[in-house]
């Protein structure tokens, strides 16, 4: 089992900047790959930034590319998303995520993030 506890979010004006942090806990060493998804309202969740554990290959939303970097930091079991030029369509719930071995899929509560114009 692995809990993922989300910080970071809040609110920012168009154009601005914050950064998530997901720390994680429990049997690390069974992550492949950690990311982040968002869900905004009347939206179905989709995948913002994933970065594999092993590799380091990541994998990035077209609407996010060049604005968003997936970044972790193994010694403290915590992967960040740095998010740049927010803009309101970036206004979501975004979650982190974590894939384990067995195939196993674990998610954050989720943190605000809401861009105001």
């Amino acid at each position: 089992q692995v809990q993922l506890v989300e910080s970071g979010g809040g609110l920012v004006q168009a154009g601005g900047s914050l950064r998530l942090s997901c720390a994680a806990s429990g049997r690390t060493f069974s992550i492949s790959a950690m990311g982040w998804f968002r869900q905004a309202p009347g939206k179905e969740r989709e995948l913002v930034a994933r970065m594999h554990i092993r590799g380091g290959g990541t994998n990035y939303a077209d609407s996010v590319k060049g604005r968003f970097t997936i970044s972790t930091d193994s010694a403290k079991n915590t992967v960040y998303l740095q998010m740049n030029s927010l803009q309101l369509e970036d206004t979501a719930v975004y979650y982190c995520n974590a894939i384990t071995f067995p195939p196993k899929e674990n998610w954050g509560q989720g943190t605000q993030v809401t861009v105001s114009s």
